[in-house]
């Protein structure tokens, strides 16, 4: 599953050993060698644990006792380190794509997106990476999740937000310029992720409280899922409309609302060079409860479509563009939650209520399989 794999590309090619698998294996002493390789003269006397968030992927809060040249390379105290300790998911690269876009894209993007200190991959195929980043806590923001209810205003304004990312590299050669960035639904990481999660999936399929707000028509055949996901990858190779980057995975999880009210985007783990129809439809659909969405989807799309104009961006599809793909893109929402799972940390039910009838309300099913 790791086909953007380059091999010789790392950005510190003077490592030699492999990047840890395994929690136990993050010391001091290897944390110092492997900060050294930016920050020459850094010693790591300890580290503390602060706070672990293990799912597929993992997440430490840790605090850092740094020598006098590590203070004064600008390494606070506090940081996170994300990788994957899991012991699962270690057929797929998207640590290691997250760490390409934090070392090669984080600073072309005006959006705010975390302070990254250190980031790092192996370049054997299994698709490793690491990165260093700012502790967020520390802003006194607040973090985001998935069934946080923030009004219509609020997604209006995360939307401003939104076609400002979109609007960064919209239609940039940096994207070119990138053989590692996969292209959106061009890649098994997008087109397999059924397949991928199909286990997962079973076990959603089989839960009452899922079943309730499923379409019997999917509980009768499931496959249906894998041919209309097929069909929105299909659609979206046939357009013909500029690329921009996509964070991949937008939705309210992966954002963190800092206390000027600006919404800062985290979890690159899916970038993508894509259309700005992905991000938009999964951010809205999911952010917003399903009477704010039929009452305002239409004004919504409008609204984010004149902010993405106000970037001064050219070549931006028309509303009617905008909306036949929205209308399919919601398929990609359906097969996303379908297979989450509640321990990792974001509640499935709601969200799958929320793309499944939106699915039924804008005839999502009929547009992809006819």
């Amino acid at each position: 599953m790791t086909n953007q794999t380059q091999a010789g590309d790392r950005p510190y090619p003077n490592r030699t050993e492999k990047l840890p698998w395994r929690r136990d294996e993050i010391t001091p002493e290897w944390m110092t060698r492997l900060l050294q390789n930016r920050y020459p003269g850094v010693v790591v006397n300890n580290i503390e644990l602060l706070q672990l968030f293990d799912s597929h992927t993992t997440k430490m809060r840790i605090a850092l006792d740094l020598n006098d040249a590590g203070r004064a390379a600008g390494i606070p105290r506090q940081v996170c380190l994300k990788s994957n300790y899991s012991g699962a998911f270690a057929d797929v690269d998207i640590c290691e794509l997250e760490a390409r876009f934090y070392h090669f894209l984080r600073d072309e993007m005006t959006v705010p997106t975390p302070v990254c200190y250190y980031a790092d991959w192996d370049d054997d195929g299994k698709g490793h990476g690491l990165i260093i980043l700012e502790d967020l806590t520390e802003l006194g923001g607040t973090f985001g999740h998935s069934t946080q209810h923030t009004g219509v205003d609020g997604v209006a304004s995360a939307l401003k937000g939104l076609a400002q990312l979109h609007g960064d590299l919209w239609n940039s050669p940096i994207l070119d310029q990138h053989a590692w960035l996969p292209k959106s639904m061009n890649t098994p990481i997008d087109n397999d992720q059924i397949r991928i999660m199909w286990e997962y999936i079973q076990i959603n399929l089989a839960d009452p409280k899922f079943r309730a707000v499923l379409p019997q028509a999917l509980l009768d055949d499931p496959t249906r899922l894998q041919k209309a996901f097929d069909a929105l990858a299909d659609w979206e190779n046939s357009l013909s409309d500029p690329y921009c980057l996509n964070l991949g995975d937008c939705h309210l999880g992966n954002t963190y609302l800092k206390k000027d009210g600006e919404r800062m985007w985290l979890d690159w783990q899916l970038v993508r060079k894509g259309r700005p129809f992905r991000d938009l439809t999964y951010f809205m659909v999911g952010s917003l409860t399903i009477e704010e969405r039929r009452a305002n989807e239409i004004a919504l799309i409008k609204h984010y479509r004149e902010a993405l104009l106000a970037t001064g961006v050219q070549g931006v599809p028309s509303f009617d563009d905008f909306f036949a793909s929205y209308r399919r893109w919601i398929i990609y929402g359906m097969q996303a939650w379908v297979a989450n799972m509640d321990h990792w940390g974001q509640s499935g039910l709601p969200m799958n209520e929320r793309f499944f009838t939106a699915g039924e309300d804008l005839d999502t099913w009929k547009l992809l399989l006819g």
